[in-house]
């Protein structure tokens, strides 16, 4: 059963049998996704159904707290509309949310820097306020950079030397800073998690929409703030930061650490062959490069200058 195949006869059948009223709307697939598989459901919604990802606290989580987060959040965010329960045919979970419009920006792109930093740092400081006791805690994603060195070890001797090449000095450095940064003091906040080009759309040139909300946790806000290199175009962080406003030189040290992680998991996501990881994405590995070369350029001293 886990190794079944999505098809749109698949999704209808399950939206026939759970959710008549919706089934005969029109379905397509979206492409793209990992964990789950995306189908547009007439104009306004999307069926997100479990593919690789068997767990299905991401999904119950995004249909717990969605709905409460979003209207306070000044970007669209997908809203559960219905759950899909699994069944004999399909033992995953699916769900029915709205579709935010836009082009996810691993395929479109940022042309209004400075706007789409301030809209950033505007749903970031809506999202990072402090949560409920029953919020979901941290599962290790959003650790500080110390605990997270392995991971920075493995993907960065998994990358071919032609990919970091004289920089491999410069982004241990990185790294080390974030790693010697002190820990997050203040109240554990809402944090996204997993912030990166795939995971937000544009349109107009700027930020649209943010999506994919499986690695919603409470915590240390340093994981979102890396977008500020992940994300926004070259010579943007520093008006983020400003525009954020609530980031200490620690947090911003963290943030650059975690953002130079990330951007090496994208360059390995989109290697073809033996070195890349499974279910490689071929625009990401420009995008991850680009990013890195933001996080070397663009250092957190230079944000009080």
């Amino acid at each position: 059963m886990a190794d079944i195949e999505i098809t749109a006869d698949l999704v209808r059948d399950l939206l026939r049998d759970q959710r008549p009223d919706l089934a005969e709307l029109p379905l397509r697939e979206v492409e793209g996704g990992w964990g789950n598989q995306m189908w547009r459901l007439g104009d306004d919604l999307a069926v997100r159904i479990q593919r690789m990802d068997a767990d299905p606290a991401p999904q119950l989580k995004e249909r717990r707290w969605l709905p409460l987060l979003a209207p306070r959040l000044p970007l669209p965010i997908p809203v559960p509309v219905c759950g899909g329960a699994p069944c004999e045919r399909f033992s995953k979970l699916w769900t029915v949310m709205t579709w935010v419009p836009g082009l996810p920006l691993d395929l479109g792109s940022i042309t209004r820097g400075e706007h789409a930093a301030d809209t950033l740092a505007a749903f970031l400081r809506a999202l990072h306020v402090p949560a409920p006791a029953d919020a979901p805690a941290d599962t290790g994603r959003g650790a500080h950079p110390k605990d997270q060195t392995e991971g920075f070890d493995r993907f960065f001797a998994s990358l071919a030397a032609d990919a970091i090449g004289s920089d491999a000095a410069r982004i241990r450095a990185v790294w080390e800073d974030a790693v010697a940064a002190p820990a997050w003091e203040g109240p554990p906040v809402w944090v996204h998690g997993d912030l990166h080009p795939a995971n937000v759309v544009v349109a107009g040139g700027t930020l649209a929409g943010v999506v994919d909300f499986g690695d919603l946790f409470v915590g240390d806000p340093a994981l979102d703030l890396a977008a500020a290199w992940v994300l926004l175009p070259a010579g943007t962080a520093a008006h983020f930061f400003a525009a954020y406003g609530r980031a200490d030189e620690a947090t911003i040290r963290r943030a650059r650490g975690l953002a130079a992680l990330k951007s090496l998991f994208l360059m390995l996501m989109g290697q073809n062959g033996d070195r890349g990881l499974p279910g490689g994405k071929p625009a990401w590995g420009p995008a991850g490069r680009a990013a890195l070369d933001r996080v070397l350029s663009e250092r957190p001293s230079r944000f009080h200058e």
